[in-house]
């Protein structure tokens, strides 16, 4: 029987003409995970938020994805930028506009490449943020805590989900974060959760 490994991603873009485009895009990327071996078991509704940092550009539409897999962390992360460049995305400016964004927010319960690592790059400065990026996979990704456009659509369908290092739950961390920041991440109207059957 075959071992799968529960994946979670961050999907987020605001370089289509409209939001309906935007979530369309989304849908396809959860499609071409499934022939790339990576299978959608579950995927959040779809959210509007604000740009981040403020002022750089358009709304985000944001969503969260449940997978299984038997590739490894790595073969995940290689995937989700070859399909980032499938569909355009230039890594020109970090946290700038773009077409899409894929992030692997997590993998199975690993801390990679190991818990010292990880702390560094979850401790570092807004300042630093803004122009450190770390070559190697980090995981889990280092700001899903802060984050209410990656918890609030995560929390549609893992709000159970435990931190590996935090020890805390999807909902937990959402909770603790300001709710002035949580609100701005608005439920488009129309859109829902979609489950898919697991694989076998």
């Amino acid at each position: 029987m075959k071992k799968y490994n529960q994946v979670i991603f961050s999907l987020g873009g605001n370089q289509e003409p409209d939001v309906k485009k935007s979530i369309e895009l989304q849908v396809k990327v959860a499609s071409i995970l499934r022939q790339s071996h990576i299978f959608p078991v579950s995927v959040s509704k779809f959210y509007l938020t604000p740009a981040f940092p403020a002022g750089i550009g358009a709304d985000f539409v944001n969503s969260a994805i449940i997978a299984k897999t038997t590739l490894s962390a790595q073969q995940v992360l290689q995937t989700c930028h070859q399909i980032e460049a499938e569909f355009g995305r230039e890594r020109v400016i970090r946290w700038g506009e773009r077409v899409i964004d894929i992030d692997l927010i997590s993998f199975a319960d690993l801390v990679l490449p190991d818990v010292k690592t990880y702390e560094k790059w979850r401790n570092l400065a807004p300042e630093a943020q803004r122009v450190d990026a770390p070559e190697q996979l980090i995981l889990p990704h280092p700001r899903v805590q802060d984050r209410a456009f990656v918890l609030v659509p995560l929390c549609d369908i893992a709000p159970e989900w435990v931190h590996p290092v935090l020890k805390q739950s999807a909902r937990a961390l959402c909770a603790a974060l300001p709710a002035s920041e949580v609100d701005t991440v608005r439920a488009i109207d129309g859109t829902r959760v979609v489950n898919y059957p697991e694989p076998v």
